[in-house]
């Protein structure tokens, strides 16, 4: 029988006080990679157990696709001897992830400051709206004020010029991404040096980044008259074209793929007007030559504009709605959405993991988990630790040899 690849995080452990989607979906992605995730619950659950459609309650749909590879277990942090075991967790874990803002997990005493001194080799990780430091340190975000002040609404204005938020949690998602990436750079640092580190993830500064990265423009450059934006993302022309009977995307980039473009439409000199002939030239006239596309490609089915577009080896899918992208053949071929049984949920979809890895593929090891699932297993561990380390300090007290009780992050 063949061995079974070890996952790239095999062997570390989790602690995971976050909510809603962005820690979730970043600590999805470490149990994905082999870590082992201890989601903590307040009494009424992450509140996105309550969202989405379900069978049973706490377990909606958008709760399922944000926490599979999780254990879960209810903590009422309020308590002193259910914050101690919190405690006693995160001093046996390799990670600590959450999304508290810094005044409530400075009054738990769960600050990055205070556990370092106690677990030298600890990742503690967190993500807020704004950067330490800053003004707006301890203020709260979320996905559409930073949508909204990243620029990000404002790039998706409307023909009207109304801004717009993306129709996607766009900040949380990528924001998560961006934290496990984050927290995975910290665990390769700590294997290569023995030492923990905090990881601190400002939404507002990864979203500017993002977006920054083409519209920065002139600025870039510090000459500031040459505009902020990237002019062919700014064309009120950029947007799927209408065909006789839907909706098509095209793109070219170079100009050979431009020059293909104009023949297959049948316009081939158009390759050598000096407005269009050359990137520099197409940037300045954007506005014109994808408006003349967009008349273009009223004249042809889009299952025609494949065909002719296939063949000049340009770039074109149809547009999906949320239905034909679920029943596009092409997942049923990369098999992203993968049915399963759940054990109380029944037949469900679930997301496999995107990436590939060839020697240590990522897995879906268990689904997401019932609210307190593993609440009685964990607490009982947990209480054992806190005695056992109780028992250890009245030992040293006592003037007895005994073992030091030491968590995996000490």
């Amino acid at each position: 029988m063949a061995e079974t690849p070890a996952l790239p995080l095999a062997g570390f452990r989790v602690v995971d006080l976050t909510a809603n989607v962005l820690g979730p979906y970043a600590t999805q992605m470490l149990g994905d990679a082999g870590a082992e995730v201890i989601k903590v619950e307040a009494a009424g659950g992450d509140p996105m157990r309550h969202v989405g459609p379900m069978r049973s309650p706490a377990m909606g749909s958008m709760f399922a696709n944000l926490n599979r590879n999780k254990q879960s277990v209810v903590l009422d942090l309020k308590q002193p001897e259910e914050l101690a075991l919190l405690r006693e967790m995160i001093a046996r874990a390799d990670i600590f992830v959450h999304t508290v803002r810094p005044a409530a997990i400075n009054r738990l005493g769960l600050d990055y400051v205070s556990l370092a001194k106690q677990f030298p080799r600890l990742i503690y990780a967190s993500a807020s709206g704004y950067k330490r430091g800053t003004a707006e340190q301890d203020d709260p975000a979320f996905d559409d004020s930073i949508q909204g002040r990243s620029g990000l609404a404002w790039l998706n204005r409307d023909a009207e010029g109304t801004p717009r938020y993306l129709p996607t949690i766009i900040a949380d998602k990528y924001c998560g991404h961006a934290l496990a990436h984050a927290i995975t750079l910290a665990a390769l640092h700590r294997e290569r040096t023995g030492e923990g580190q905090e990881v601190r993830l400002p939404m507002m500064d990864v979203m500017t980044a993002f977006n920054l990265v083409e519209h920065l423009w002139g600025a870039t450059i510090c000459e500031p008259d040459q505009g902020l934006g990237y002019t062919r993302m700014l064309s009120p022309h950029r947007r799927p074209y209408a065909t006789r009977d839907g909706y098509i995307c095209v793109i070219a980039v170079n100009d050979s793929q431009w020059a293909r473009l104009f023949a297959a439409i049948g316009q081939p000199d158009l390759a050598l007007d000096p407005r269009y002939g050359t990137l520099d030239a197409r940037a300045r006239n954007i506005d014109a030559i994808l408006g003349f596309l967009a008349e273009v490609m009223r004249g042809r089915t889009t299952d025609e504009w494949l065909t002719v577009l296939a063949l000049a080896d340009i770039p074109a899918t149809r547009v999906n709605s949320l239905e034909d992208l679920v029943a596009d053949p092409y997942l049923a071929q990369s098999g992203l959405l993968q049915p399963v049984d759940h054990p109380t949920e029944g037949p469900m979809l679930q997301i496999s993991p995107p990436v590939e890895l060839s020697r240590s593929p990522l897995t879906v090891r268990s689904l997401p988990p019932r609210l307190d699932q593993d609440g009685p297993k964990l607490r009982a561990e947990a209480a054992a630790w806190v005695k056992d380390a109780a028992c250890q300090a009245a030992e040293g007290a006592g003037g007895r040899s005994g073992k030091k009780a030491t968590g995996r992050a000490s």
